[in-house]
């Protein structure tokens, strides 16, 4: 299996139940090459002089997808393709269905697993509204105050999930598809279902104290750094080439690195690579040491003792539990949890 990474996509229909769609063969005469993931970069979102909020759906890959961090609010869903996403110091994974709110500056991305060649047509929905914007709006309209918890915690990057999930994705591409004084009240509708969400219904996933890549030199090691992992996770990575990559010595990488994401670029590499292992016990029946080799492990010592490390459980009992039984995807995604109140140390 040949797996191409590169970043987000988004939906439109079938909603109801989010059936497998199929992505589509690329029209190219010849397939995507490994290379056309995008580096991650700090995204500029002109503003539009007619429009308060900026509402569309794109495909999987596109020039717009892409690791990076902007000073709008982003209310993000996508409607096809398994795979890894990265919220601040947070790694997890997503399906079909994915809703999450991300405040500003935090930088985040989604990095789907498809084959050479393969578009995901309007894999992602995206809703995107200035900080300036929003809290006019509630200075004007006061009934809008309860949506200040949600915009507050999104700093972290909010994921929901159960009945508020599927009910936003519904919603979200109510913005997408309208506009005027109709898009407005999908998108005031939206806001309060998050804000009147249960409190099992909606996760905060990156540490309050993750240190953001504001300085040049952060920035470049992320970008270097991620670019690096995404376009080489099942082959083989190496720190020195991603410090060349990012024109660093071996430990000023490291310190930027780890500054930027919350985590050594080991650790990241260690995360993806068994996120995209677990998605190969769940979708193929490929035999373990195949799963190993194909998720960068070429030491099966190695990668069981990775795997149980990440996941709590070995890869040969892990594909033996019913779906019910497996671990859900935050349990190998970071290691430590961000409480809700914001108070505290995460967990």
């Amino acid at each position: 299996m040949t797996i191409s990474y590169q970043s987000t996509g988004t939906p439109r229909a079938y909603l109801a139940g989010f059936p497998s769609v199929a992505v589509e063969a690329s029209t190219q005469d010849k397939p995507l090459p490994r290379g056309a993931y995008p580096p991650p970069r700090r995204e500029v979102i002109p503003p539009h002089p007619q429009q308060a909020i900026r509402a569309l759906t794109h495909d999987f890959p596109s020039e717009i997808c892409g690791w990076g961090a902007h000073p709008e609010y982003e209310i993000h869903l996508i409607t096809k393709t398994h795979g890894s996403f990265i919220a601040g110091d947070h790694v997890g994974t997503f399906a079909p269905g994915h809703v999450s709110l991300m405040g500003p500056n935090l930088p985040h991305d989604w990095v789907s697993d498809l084959p050479d060649g393969q578009v995901a047509v309007d894999r992602d929905a995206v809703i995107q509204f200035t900080d300036e914007w929003v809290r006019e709006c509630m200075r004007i309209i006061p009934e809008l105050i309860e949506i200040d918890e949600v915009l507050t915690q999104s700093t972290r990057g909010l994921v929901f999930s159960g009945a508020t999930a599927w009910r936003a994705a519904e919603t979200i591409l109510d913005v997408t598809r309208t506009h005027g004084a109709e898009q407005m009240a999908h998108l005031f509708k939206l806001l309060s279902l998050f804000a009147r969400s249960p409190r099992e219904d909606r996760a905060v996933v990156a540490s309050e104290w993750l240190g953001r890549p504001t300085d040049g030199n952060s920035l470049n090691a992320v970008e270097a750094g991620l670019s690096y992992i995404f376009e080489n996770l099942t082959g083989d990575i190496r720190l020195a080439t991603a410090a060349k990559m990012a024109y660093m010595s071996e430990p000023t990488f490291s310190k930027y690195f780890k500054s930027a994401t919350g985590m050594t670029f080991s650790a990241m590499v260690k995360k993806l690579r068994i996120a995209h292992a677990r998605r190969l016990l769940d979708s193929t029946q490929e035999p373990i040491a195949q799963v190993a080799a194909h998720s960068g492990y070429h030491n099966m010592a190695n990668f069981n003792r990775q795997f149980l490390a990440e996941v709590g459980t070995t890869p040969t009992s892990y594909r033996k539990l019913e779906t019910s039984q497996k671990p859900p995807p935050e349990l190998f995604s970071l290691g430590l949890r961000a409480p809700l109140d914001g108070g505290g140390q995460p967990t």
